[in-house]
């Protein structure tokens, strides 16, 4: 278990993070902050205790590489990287302007830190596979960590990704599955049930982790017992609140893909304390 200092640390970084998405989203006028703000712990995680990174060195060789698969929730990944010192978080406000570098999707030729664009549902797991296998190859030792959707998991590829991984035994690769229930149409079960994904994952020759995905002490768990994992990659099924930490956006499908207005984004704002 993580101790109570480290776990007020991330909760506070979480929050400035939660807090990034929301200026982001309110001064573009639009974007997806549901499904931004369910992945927000596991992305604090990742960046500022798990993967091996040098901000100062985006393209560092021999850094961990992550995919973000449901690429429309890029205002977690900058949020993430402006609090991680890759680019000032002031820019965050530029998210979808004109002539920004923070698009709507992560272009990988713009953004400090990104490492593959994506935006095209179900490419970015197999994007990863990719980067996994090539480490295999050239006896590098990176890990590879890719954030998948819960919607997105209802797309074919993902799982020809699956099935590749397993079949070249990636043990390097760790897919994340935001398990938060709802895409833009509504409840993931009514849309195209794609439930139920451990089971399915397990048929597809993966070790696979459920935990809480606003749970640290369980994600600290589970990226440890990931680690030990040999000739098998990785799924952490993260069942999340979408729209988390925003009262009215929680569970809310409607909160997918639009930006508050001004009077909810001062209610947002201070529900996250800002």
């Amino acid at each position: 278990m993580l101790d109570t200092q480290k776990k007020q640390a991330l909760a506070e970084t979480a929050r400035q993070i939660r807090i990034g998405i929301i200026e982001g989203v309110y001064h573009a006028g639009c974007g997806h902050p549901g499904g931004s703000l369910s992945i927000a712990d596991i992305m604090v995680y990742l960046y500022f205790e798990e993967m091996r990174i040098r901000p100062d060195q985006p393209h560092w060789k021999d850094r961990d590489r992550f995919v973000l698969s449901k690429g429309h929730t890029a205002p977690a990944l900058y949020a993430t990287l402006a609090q991680r010192g890759f680019f000032p978080k002031e820019d965050l406000v530029t998210l979808r302007k004109f002539g920004s570098y923070l698009q709507g999707h992560p272009d990988m030729k713009k953004v400090p830190g990104v490492d593959m664009s994506t935006g095209s549902l179900g490419q970015g797991i197999s994007a990863a596979c990719g980067m996994a296998l090539a480490a295999k190859h050239t006896g590098q030792d990176y890990r590879v960590y890719t954030m998948v959707g819960d919607g997105e998991s209802e797309e074919g590829e993902v799982w020809e990704a699956a099935m590749f991984a397993a079949h070249y035994k990636l043990d390097n690769l760790c897919l994340i599955l935001d398990l938060n229930g709802l895409q833009i149409d509504g409840p993931i079960t009514e849309v195209m049930n794609p439930t139920p994904h451990d089971e399915k994952f397990r048929a597809f020759g993966w070790h696979v982790i459920t935990i809480d995905a606003h749970d640290f002490d369980a994600i600290a768990a589970a990226f440890a017992e990931a680690r030990t994992i040999s000739g098998q990659p990785t799924a952490i099924i993260a069942k999340s609140i979408k729209g988390k930490g925003v009262s009215y956006m929680e569970n809310q499908c409607a909160w997918h893909g639009q930006a508050p207005k001004e009077d909810l984004y001062r209610v947002a704002l201070a529900d996250l304390g800002a």
